[in-house]
């Protein structure tokens, strides 16, 4: 198989994204975490793009090698995910910090190696195209449940998520921007509801009062809000040339 003609494109993402590096005394014990050490470890870690597609290679088979899982929420879609939300969500599942036992054996070390293997793999899945047709909630522009939906979101989640869910590397918020409606809608509930454990106790907080159909709407809006062109793949019929 042929990496070239994905790592050209990669490789801006990845200086990118090494810029911003974590400063642990700036980052609050949430975002540390139980697994800081992992976490931190990979983060500093000059990532290897080629060994990062093959370990990759073990994530297609739930995430697909365009790393856009399924519209239907079964599986996330990685693709342009920040790097850090991504190596804390992996070290959080290697150290039983986050309930996932699908995933559980595949994120072990054994499975797809250390620390170097994280910043390796992560940095692969950040620079690849996402899909243009992620999958929605029922609500278009101009209901009122859109707009509610909208307005629930400029109240509680603009300051963390920002403005169009793009997130921020540098506190491990993740960006929510082209993500599948049901997958980020049983991720919220999961939240709310106390059985996601590795959740920002500050989100727990903030969401806790709202009603299912309050999560509806504020997912809806989040799951139809335009990503940006240059971050997406040209088409929903576009293959990673890597797995050809």
């Amino acid at each position: 198989m042929s990496v070239k003609p994905v790592l050209n494109g990669l490789a801006a993402a990845v200086a990118i994204s090494l810029s911003f590096g974590i400063n642990a005394a700036d980052t609050s014990s949430w975002s540390k975490g139980t697994t800081s050490g992992e976490t931190d470890q990979a983060m500093h870690l000059e990532p290897d793009l080629e060994n990062g597609r093959d370990v990759y290679e073990v994530c297609s088979a739930c995430h697909m090698p365009e790393g856009w899982g399924f519209t239907d929420g079964t599986f996330p879609q990685l693709a342009g995910q920040h790097r850090p939300v991504l190596i804390k969500q992996l070290a959080d599942i290697r150290a039983l910090n986050r309930d996932n036992p699908t995933m559980y054996p595949f994120a072990l070390p054994e499975s797809i190696g250390d620390e170097q293997a994280l910043a390796d793999v992560t940095a692969y899945i950040e620079g690849l195209p996402m899909n243009p047709e992620n999958g929605k909630g029922e609500w278009a522009e101009g209901t009122p449940e859109f707009e509610q939906g909208k307005k629930l979101y400029a109240d509680n989640c603009v300051r963390c998520h920002g403005e169009h869910g793009e997130g921020d590397k540098e506190k491990f918020y993740p960006r929510i921007e082209g993500q599948h409606y049901a997958y980020m809608l049983r991720q919220f509930e999961w939240i709310r509801d106390g059985k996601r454990r590795n959740a920002n106790p500050d989100m727990v907080e903030q969401i806790k009062n709202f009603t299912d159909k309050d999560m509806k709407m504020v997912i809806n809006y989040i799951s139809r809000y335009p990503v940006k062109k240059e971050d997406l793949a040209p088409s929903a019929d576009w293959k990673n040339p890597d797995f050809d």
